[in-house]
C-alpha cells in the first residue's frame, strides 16, 4: 500500500511538472519573468507587493496572478493600484487545494494579459507546505516569513525555506513588542537554505522595501 501511495504522488508530481514547462514556454515566448510569491497566511505576501507596485518598480511592468481558496480580497486590494490583476480561486473546479499547481494557473493564462506586463507575480494560496511541492512555470521562487511565526518555521518547514532564491522576514516593526530572536531566525534559515537571499522588511513601515523592489526589478532586467 505504501509503495502504491507514493507511486500515485509521483506522478501527480510528474504531470505538473510537464504542465510547468508548457507554462515556462508560454511565459518565455512572451518576455514575462514570473516570481512565485509564498507564505503563510497572514505574513504579509500582499501588502509587499502593494508596496512594490507603489513603487513602480523602476520600469518593469508587473501583472498579479492571486490564488486563494475563496474570495477575491486580496486581488481587489492590486486592483486599486490599477495594475492587471486576475483571480485565481481552488475552490470551484480544484476542489478548494491549499496551493496552486501548474495546471491551475495554465486555466488562468488566457486571462493574463501578457503582452502589456513585463513581471508576473504569482501570489500563492497561504500555505507553509503544499504550495513549495508544485512548480507552476517560475522563473524563481520568493517566501515571505513575518516575525509574528516565530524562528523555528525554516526547520519545521524546510522545503519552503529550502526551494526559495528569496526569502523576506517581515513585520520587523513588531520586533520591539514580542519575544522573538531574529539572529536565531536568521540561522535556522542559513541551516536549511545558505544561498537565500534574505531581506528584512516591514510592509507597514516601508523598512527594507526598496531591497525587495530592486531585487524584482533586477531580476527582471537580467
Amino acid at each position: 500500500m505504501h509503495r502504491v501511495r507514493v507511486a500515485v504522488a509521483e506522478g501527480v508530481l510528474d504531470a505538473n511538472e510537464t504542465i510547468a514547462r508548457a507554462n515556462r514556454e508560454d511565459f518565455n515566448r512572451a518576455g514575462v519573468t514570473v516570481v512565485n510569491l509564498m507564505s503563510a497566511p497572514g505574513a504579509g505576501k500582499t501588502a509587499l507587493l502593494e508596496r512594490a507596485i507603489e513603487t513602480g518598480l523602476g520600469g518593469p511592468r508587473i501583472g498579479v496572478l492571486e490564488g486563494d481558496v475563496q474570495g477575491s480580497l486580496d486581488a481587489d486590494r492590486i486592483a486599486h493600484l490599477h495594475v492587471p490583476v486576475v483571480q485565481l480561486n481552488t475552490d470551484p473546479g480544484f476542489g478548494g487545494e491549499c496551493h496552486l499547481d501548474a495546471n491551475m494557473v495554465r486555466s488562468a493564462i488566457p486571462e493574463l494579459p501578457l503582452d502589456e506586463i513585463d513581471l508576473l507575480a504569482i501570489e500563492n494560496v497561504g500555505n507553509l507546505v503544499c504550495p513549495a511541492e508544485f512548480r507552476v512555470g517560475e522563473d524563481a521562487r520568493a517566501m515571505v516569513c513575518s516575525v509574528a511565526e516565530g524562528e523555528d518555521k525554516p526547520l519545521k518547514y524546510p522545503l519552503m525555506f529550502r526551494s526559495c532564491e528569496l526569502i523576506c522576514v517581515n513585520k520587523i516593526d513588531l520586533l520591539p513588542h514580542i519575544e522573538f530572536d531574529l539572529d536565531r531566525l536568521l540561522a535556522n534559515i542559513e541551516a536549511v537554505n545558505p544561498g537565500a537571499t534574505v531581506l528584512t522588511t516591514s510592509a507597514r513601515t516601508g523598512e527594507g522595501v526598496g531591497a525587495w523592489v530592486q531585487w524584482l526589478s533586477s531580476f527582471v532586467a537580467e
